[in-house]
């Protein structure tokens, strides 16, 4: 792959960013898309954990760790990530590190235009959630000053893209959404924030969910496949990626037989066919 010297933002899978020189450029804004269990949602905790050993430890030469990794959540709450992360891996001083990790939990935003009952989602008083409602400050704007207050060279996770996706098939509002995302991609360049967008396969109408994979620099496909034995193999295949997807296609790295331990987290092995 060309242009080694340049720094790289590490994924933290041992067994893929040796592939990708390092890691993702700096900057990247990555689409997670995936069938429902076949790993995405590994590979991001994997992802954040193994980042924040490096940042702790120290990292390779030439490839700089995240000054600081966000996890934005919109119907979930910081504890309930907190335990499925703690319960995907086993490795010394996880809780530690996953106190490391900076929530955003935009829940309150997200259910205050729903029919779900107040006290199921928020804690403050009657007045508060009524002051906020009669405000036009929207979750997109709100995800906006979360961007904004970012540090440079970050990782920010997007839990899940699915989530506000799914609320805005009003042909304007999808707009605002697409329109917004450009947007994110232009301003990761500039700060060299990361991003991991995690986003539910076949839940959207095709033409949407491909405009969005049109957005993105990079789209990581996670789905199952059927293999000798009636066996289901997670695979993950490289479907985009801006600027490095040649030199995958030349080495033949483009497809990934997944394994998801409790040790070893979320891992990778190239395959030209499931066996």
């Amino acid at each position: 792959m060309q242009q080694t010297t340049q720094s790289r933002m590490p994924t933290g899978i041992a067994s893929l960013d040796p592939i990708l020189d390092g890691g993702v450029p700096p900057g990247t804004v990555v689409l997670l898309l995936g069938d429902l269990g076949s790993g995405n949602y590994e590979f991001v905790f994997s992802s954040m954990v193994n980042n924040l050993v490096m940042m702790k430890a120290g990292a390779p030469k030439g490839v700089t760790p995240p000054q600081e990794i966000r996890y934005v959540t919109f119907t979930r709450i910081k504890d309930d990530v907190q335990r499925e992360i703690a319960s995907s891996l086993n490795i010394d001083n996880l809780p530690t590190l996953i106190e490391e990790i900076r929530f955003d939990d935009l829940s309150e935003l997200y259910f205050d235009k729903s029919v779900v009952p107040d006290d199921w989602y928020s804690h403050s008083d009657l007045m508060t959630r009524l002051q906020k409602r009669a405000g036009s400050e929207s979750l997109l704007v709100h995800l906006s000053t979360i961007i904004n207050n970012t540090k440079e060279g970050s990782i920010v996770v997007f839990d899940s893209l699915t989530d506000i996706a799914t609320q805005t098939q009003i042909p304007n509002l999808w707009q605002n959404l697409t329109g917004y995302l450009r947007g994110l991609q232009r301003v990761a360049k500039q700060r060299n924030i990361t991003c991991y967008l995690i986003l539910n396969r076949g839940i959207l109408a095709p033409a949407q969910e491909n405009e969005l994979a049109e957005i993105a620099d990079a789209v990581l496909l996670f789905r199952w496949e059927e293999s000798t034995g009636a066996r289901r193999q997670r695979v993950m295949y490289f479907e985009k990626f801006r600027g490095v997807m040649p030199h995958l296609e030349e080495r033949d790295l483009v497809k990934f037989a997944v394994r998801i331990s409790a040790t070893g987290g979320f891992e990778v092995s190239n395959i030209r066919v499931v066996i």
